[in-house]
């Protein structure tokens, strides 16, 4: 039988909402109540029947445009050149098993991460492979799915008073959200790069000219308010709002929280073997932000789309990602948190087995790379295999579905749990999907 969630809708009161806006976060000029409040009147229910996985947290990397799979994770070096390029593969640590010349130092790593070839879905249109690699649903005209971290942020909520849902730089699109959950589960979106000059995330301090008094002070008045509607309008949705100002206020007030973005924390040595870029500090945050407690971490580096000159573009951009990516799979094995963080790496889609007429590769959905390391995942493995043109799967295909229910299971959520969207419409986390268990350790 499938678990269902459900969701009780009631409307707030504008009068209130004007109040707790104007009055209470208003006043102290903060925005963070734009994350956590409710956007519409409607709230979640929310049900803790999740229990956690192997995987305690997720660092997704997302590489958005459609990553060549030729050109780095699946080299074809005996193709002929109008298929293989005129980029090289390399050896790596796993007898046998090749990458391309621009993963030098992820070649060292080999051995602690797995490689899927076998990637498979049907959408070429960017907005719509995106759609898919974010939320394991094909995308849909009558209904916005969530995010796989919303999914995350709704069944396990915060912990230790951090956002359970973090994007960086901010939210990459549309559908990194939350779908047709509430907006409390959307993720918190740093505000600027934690590779620039001065780095610092918004909504974490006090705004200029506002004393903790005063802080504290307003936080009271809400409470009171708080307490006052509760009693004369028993309704859920106020619950809901008051936990949504609760998570702001413990968030500005938490020391723990303000250290765990603290990127300058961190040794210089450590930063530059990151690598003092976006991929670099983009990464190294991440892992931060999970040591701390943060259960979901987003974030997106380049940009791959390369119908042209796929060479030189893939040679410019893929070595800071290399390097921040081997260090930060060592990085998570010394502090001994790989086995307990799932780190996932995924592009929209691939690329055209052939280069086309500018040198570049066009999109290619039919099949393409991932890469999954830790959480309980195998080490040092290759799943799957492409045709030798890497024009499509010649062994075990792996769907969308497939590896968003693999995922799931790793963090310990029912991939099949319904939960209730608008119109009171049971939808299940995954359709249809299967553990992949050849994945597993």
């Amino acid at each position: 039988m499938k678990k269902t969630a459900t969701n009780r809708f009631s409307a707030l009161k504008p009068s209130r909402r004007d109040f707790l806006q104007v009055g209470a976060l208003g006043g102290l000029g903060l925005t963070l109540d734009n994350y956590f409040r409710i956007k519409s009147a409607h709230a979640d229910q929310k049900f803790y029947e999740s229990t956690e996985g192997p995987a305690k947290s997720v660092i997704n990397i997302f590489m958005p445009g459609g990553m060549a799979h030729q050109d780095t994770f699946d080299p074809k070096p005996y193709a002929p050149l109008a298929y293989r390029g005129e980029l090289g593969s390399i050896g790596t640590k796993l007898p046998g098993i090749r990458y391309g010349e621009v993963m030098k130092q992820t070649a060292q790593v080999a051995d602690k991460i797995t490689v899927v070839r076998s990637m498979s879905h049907g959408e070429a249109a960017h907005e719509r492979g995106t759609h898919n690699m974010f939320t394991g649903y094909r995308p849909s005209p009558a209904l916005v799915f969530p995010s796989m971290g919303s999914i995350v942020s709704h069944e396990f909520g915060p912990r230790k008073s951090l956002p359970p849902y973090v994007c960086i730089p901010g939210q990459p699109n549309t559908f990194a959200g939350s779908g047709f959950l509430s907006s409390s589960y959307a993720p918190f979106s740093l505000g600027s790069d934690p590779a620039s000059g001065g780095f610092k995330v918004r909504d974490l301090n006090l705004p200029g000219g506002i004393k903790s008094e005063r802080f504290n002070r307003r936080r009271s008045i809400l409470e009171a308010v708080n307490a006052h509607f509760k009693e004369t309008e028993k309704s859920d949705g106020l619950e809901a709002m008051d936990t949504f100002y609760q998570r702001a206020y413990g968030l500005i007030s938490s020391k723990e929280a303000k250290e765990a973005f603290n990127i300058n924390a961190e040794p210089a040595k450590l930063r530059d073997e990151y690598g003092r870029n976006a991929a670099g500090q983009r990464l190294l945050l991440a892992r931060r932000l999970v040591e701390a407690g943060v259960r979901f971490v987003t974030l997106t580096y380049g940009g791959w789309d390369m119908h042209n000159n796929i060479r030189n573009s893939m040679r410019g951009q893929m070595p800071p990602f290399d390097q921040a990516f081997a260090r930060l799979i060592r990085d998570l094995e010394t502090r001994g948190l790989l086995d307990s963080t799932l780190v996932i790496v995924t592009s929209e889609f691939g690329r055209t087995p052939k280069i086309n007429g500018n040198a570049g590769r066009d999109h290619w959905p039919k099949v393409f790379s991932i890469v999954l390391a830790g959480g309980g995942i195998k080490k040092g493995s290759i799943y799957g295999k492409s045709d030798a043109t890497a024009t499509e799967p010649e062994e075990d295909a792996l769907s969308v579905e497939d590896w968003a229910t693999t995922v799931y299971r790793q963090l310990g959520i029912v991939a099949d749990k319904e939960l209730m969207a608008p119109g009171d419409r049971p939808i299940e986390i995954v359709n249809g999907g299967k553990v992949c268990k050849a994945l597993l350790a």
